[in-house]
């Protein structure tokens, strides 16, 4: 294998050996806790896989994590750690929720309205940490969480007021009109509740390896992320750069935010910050921040997301054993700079005996 090969094939490499390892750990937990590993994986995959169905609602399950992932994975390049990722997907789900209850239009036009005001609003959410870090050095993590509780306390103020449901808890269910999901996508997985959301996520990811990887503007964001004052050195506008970054995230969250509210579900729950937020951190680190990665990741995690119920149902291991394997693949995805320098230390050894 060349040198050249070897690091082109190498973040394929770790994300392998991350999964494997977590997995390994998973299975040595269910056997010292009296179970039957193999039986439990078994059913844990089936869960997501075994029919139509099933693959289709894992896809579903799949789809805001692409879009979370994508964002902090985004930031990231440019050296910025997107803490506030639930709360762009909150404010941008709200938005389009919003336009949704609130507009009477066709199908394609509505839908095309929501998709601007969640990409409007949850980029509008992380441009303000974004200026703040351009402008007055503020820590974008500290900045990022303290917006992901104005968010929260935000929509759970309005809601209640202009949307409220049969519960106090949630908004009015979104129309058919406003729904991502549609009956031929449907019927095609036999019923499942995948949306057309799928596709929006796979333009999402074109879009990141089209912006990173082939305009000036990915290199200038990437020049940032390796050495800001660098870039300013170079005539890089390091500030612009962190802003922009920061927008883009933001809008990818907060189409996040409607793929979650009115694809997968039908309303807005308030009083919730969404989970989803904080396990794009954990998608990215798995997908070592690139576009594909992460859509491989999100699809890992909806699986395992989609199946721990069915592994639950059908033997005696309990749901926080999955919950602790997707947790010990987070913790090897997160040394996975360790996990990288073994393999080069290996393939040392193995060029040096050659």
């Amino acid at each position: 294998m060349t040198s050249i090969n070897w690091q082109g094939q190498k973040e394929t490499v770790v994300l392998l050996l991350t999964i494997l390892l977590g997995l390994a750990a998973g299975a040595i937990l269910m056997m010292v806790t009296g179970h039957d590993w193999i039986s439990g994986y078994q059913f844990l995959f089936r869960g997501g896989l075994m029919s139509l169905e099933r693959i289709g609602n894992t896809i579903a399950t799949a789809v805001p994590l692409i879009f979370t992932g994508l964002s902090v994975a985004f930031a990231f390049k440019t050296g910025l750690f997107n803490i506030g990722v639930a709360g762009q997907m909150l404010i941008g789900g709200f938005c389009a929720t919003a336009a949704g209850l609130s507009l009477d239009l066709s199908k394609p036009l509505l839908l095309t309205v929501m998709i601007i005001a969640a990409l409007a609003g949850g980029g509008l959410w992380a441009a303000i940490p974004g200026w703040f870090k351009a402008r007055f050095n503020v820590h974008e993590v500290v900045s990022t969480i303290m917006f992901n509780w104005i968010a929260y306390w935000l929509v759970y103020y309005l809601v209640p007021i202009y949307f409220k449901g049969s519960f106090e808890t949630e908004s009015r269910n979104i129309p058919l009109s406003a729904s991502l999901r549609t009956e031929w996508l449907a019927q095609l997985f036999n019923g499942s509740y995948i949306n057309i959301g799928i596709f929006l996520a796979i333009g999402a990811v074109l879009f990141c390896v089209f912006i990173l990887r082939r305009t000036t503007l990915g290199f200038a964001l990437k020049t940032v992320g390796f050495n800001q004052y660098a870039a300013e050195y170079a005539g890089i506008n390091a500030g612009r750069s962190i802003v922009l970054s920061m927008i883009i995230a933001g809008a990818l969250a907060g189409l996040g935010g409607m793929t979650l509210y009115c694809g997968y579900a039908t309303n807005l729950q308030i009083g919730v910050l969404p989970s989803q937020g904080i396990d794009g951190i954990a998608v990215a680190l798995l997908a070592a921040n690139s576009p594909w990665g992460v859509m491989a990741a999100a699809l890992f995690f909806g699986l395992l997301y989609s199946g721990k119920g069915f592994m639950n149902a059908m033997t005696s291991i309990p749901p926080e054993i999955a919950d602790t394997i997707i947790a010990t693949i987070i913790y090897f995805a997160a040394t996975s700079v360790l996990i990288e320098k073994g393999i080069d230390k290996f393939m040392r050894r193995q060029k040096g005996g050659a």
